[in-house]
């Protein structure tokens, strides 16, 4: 699936069993806490903290979907096409630290 596909899929699913979107501002806050519960399986499966009971359950994979899923909501409302912003934060970056990254002692 591309990421054009993954924004008209997430879009349709939205309008016909989601009946419509969440708030621009609720979404953001539903982000927010999708990517807290990312970090706490992160904390957990690759930091120092060990897992609760209640955390056994959670699914990396899973909890990464949802945060993905929302910032693609946020995406559609917003009108950004994600395929378009990709490429130009990849040319930024690669404009940006061409030599930065391999001149870093701490990656070497």
């Amino acid at each position: 699936m591309t990421i054009k596909e993954a924004q008209e899929t997430v879009d349709h699913w939205i309008k016909t069993v989601g009946v419509r979107y969440f708030s621009e501002l609720t979404n953001m806050a539903i982000l927010t806490e999708e990517v807290g519960e990312l970090a706490r399986i992160m904390a957990r499966t690759y930091g120092d903290q060990s897992f609760k009971k209640s955390d056994l359950d959670k699914n990396l994979a899973d909890e990464m979907a949802d945060v993905l899923w929302v910032l693609i909501c946020l995406a559609n409302q917003t009108g950004v096409d994600l395929t378009d912003a990709l490429k130009k934060n990849l040319e930024k970056k690669t404009y940006r630290d061409a030599d930065r990254h391999k001149n870093n002692e701490k990656l070497q």
